[in-house]
């Protein structure tokens, strides 16, 4: 049993992950903050985040300031030793980073500094990195700029998708918590100031970047562009402007004669797509105002109209 009272501050399932583990390791978990829920389906009924879901069914408090940085008294009031974030979502104001006796930490899934911002699972996938991992750090006023008490490498598979790669990012964070956290309360961690001279940088993801570029794109590239956006939030590509949202995909490197974006025809339960350097494979698929299917049935409906035509970009 831990005694230090310990305010969580996260809003996705991964987070969740994250507040799970404290409570199943006795951690003095006194209060949790979490986004505001948000409208949610066809009748937009509000849905309670996952922190918040967890909160409700282990009586947990979860405050969720619509903004942190004009509501932050109820944090100070749960008077914590020590703030643990994950994938919270909003910015912690310098007044509540400074409240905590122990200070505040982060857990951030890339090795910092590389990819400090809000998309840091997608982007190595998208530059075609072999490896990423989970850094626990210290939160200060500028993003994800702290010194850095634990790093664990995590390796990306050649076919891997952010949804894949965030499983395997949680389990390592879960493991972090459960092997460094207890040695930082401890003080038997040293925190590492990070070279600020190696930073990167990944912001959300902007709509535009949701669009791939058969035409223009190297399938390498294009291939990674699939994958670290096949889960969320759907990369698409257009033919004569209707939009062809990819589900699911793969690549083939080899000499291609016909022109890059080039529907090839369909084969082996994919629609066939010349790129450059090779040829894409899409086994699922969405045509504009049509419902998600397999490249085997989009193919009984499209085959003939689309076989020969290129995409738009």
């Amino acid at each position: 049993m831990f005694n230090e009272r310990i305010v969580f501050f996260g809003t996705s399932e991964f987070s969740c992950g994250i507040l799970e583990t404290l409570v199943n390791e006795s951690y003095n978990v006194v209060a949790a903050v979490s986004q505001p829920d948000r409208p949610s389906g066809r009748h937009h009924v509000l849905k309670p985040t996952p922190v918040h879901a967890f909160c409700d069914a282990h009586g947990i408090c979860c405050l969720q300031p619509q903004s942190l940085r004009k509501e932050f008294q109820q944090v100070l009031d749960a008077k914590p030793d020590l703030i643990l974030t994950c994938s919270y979502g909003q910015m912690v104001p310098e007044a509540v980073l400074k409240a905590p006796r122990l200070g505040c930490l982060n857990i951030h899934p890339s090795l910092l500094p590389k990819y400090r911002g809000g998309a840091p699972m997608h982007f190595p996938i998208f530059n075609g990195d072999t490896e990423t991992g989970v850094s626990l750090m210290e939160m200060v006023k500028a993003m994800d700029a702290g010194r850095v008490y634990a790093q664990v490498r995590v390796p990306i598979g050649p076919d891997e998708t952010e949804a894949q790669l965030e499983k395997k990012l949680l389990e390592t964070s879960i493991q972090m918590v459960k092997d460094d956290l207890p040695a930082y309360l401890e003080g038997k961690l040293p925190g590492t100031p990070q070279d600020d001279s190696k930073a990167t940088y990944c912001s959300n993801i902007p709509p535009e970047m949701e669009e791939v570029h058969f035409r223009s794109e190297p399938i390498d590239a294009l291939y990674n562009h699939i994958r670290a956006l096949i889960d969320w939030p759907i990369p698409y590509g257009r033919i004569e402007g209707r939009r062809v949202r990819i589900f699911a995909a793969g690549k083939e490197k080899k000499e291609v004669s016909a022109e890059p974006g080039t529907v090839l025809g369909f084969a082996d339960h994919a629609m066939l797509v010349a790129a450059n350097g090779g040829i894409i494979h899409i086994y699922e698929l969405q045509m504009e105002g049509r419902k998600r299917m397999s490249a085997d049935a989009f193919a009984n409906g499209y085959a003939r109209e689309l076989t020969g035509k290129r995409f738009d970009a």
